[in-house]
């Protein structure tokens, strides 16, 4: 436990200076949040196997503090880029790291998957770093929002940990009639599949 005498320390912001998607950020994060300390490893590897064109429209689904969906923007310089959370500290921090990024084509607001997701917006690309804790029920109300959210021929690309492959696998399949293995680390996988 800390004590008193630490308390205002840790109430500061984290600063972390990233590469991602051959992007340099610096990023604002803070204790509470997902992976404050450093990017993990689950996002390094998505972001190392990931591909975009410029101009795509693309939906950060658990954006976090923003490093996937800010590194796509920078990216994505003629498409746009949503980053979704249904942590408000989390979307503050986003919109905060958009602007200290100079990027102007992103932007990050409150929802629960897709709850908050304008339905007239068609995705090209939908990518996330799935929660480890994600429940069969949870996973199969985003991946049949992400279905309707995705042009034809758009993708969805997700990290989880190696144990869930098979899960995501099955539910790819099923949802999306195909999958697509990307890259399997030690630790985490990154699985794909397409709107036909």
């Amino acid at each position: 436990m800390f004590e008193r005498k630490d308390i205002a320390e840790l109430k500061k912001d984290i600063v972390l200076d990233v590469e991602l998607f051959d992007s340099n950020l610096k990023l604002h994060t803070r204790w509470g949040t997902f992976s404050p300390r450093a990017l993990d490893d689950g996002t390094k590897l998505l972001m190392k196997y990931f591909s975009a064109n410029i101009d795509d429209v693309c939906l950060d689904l658990g954006c976090g503090y923003g490093p996937i969906g800010l590194a796509l923007a920078k990216h994505c310089t003629r498409g746009e880029v949503h980053m979704v959370d249904k942590d408000f500290v989390a979307v503050d921090l986003a919109n905060y790291n958009a602007k200290l990024n100079n990027i102007v084509n992103a932007k990050a607001y409150l929802s629960d998957a897709f709850l908050q997701v304008p339905s007239d917006i068609k995705f090209n690309q939908i990518v996330s770093n799935i929660p480890a804790k994600v429940g069969r029920e949870q996973l199969s109300i985003i991946l049949y929002d992400a279905l309707d959210a995705l042009k034809p021929g758009g993708v969805i690309t997700v990290v989880t940990i190696n144990g869930l492959k098979d899960f995501i696998k099955n539910n790819f399949k099923s949802v999306f009639g195909n999958y697509k293995k990307i890259k399997q680390g030690q630790k985490y996988v990154i699985s794909q599949a397409i709107k036909q």
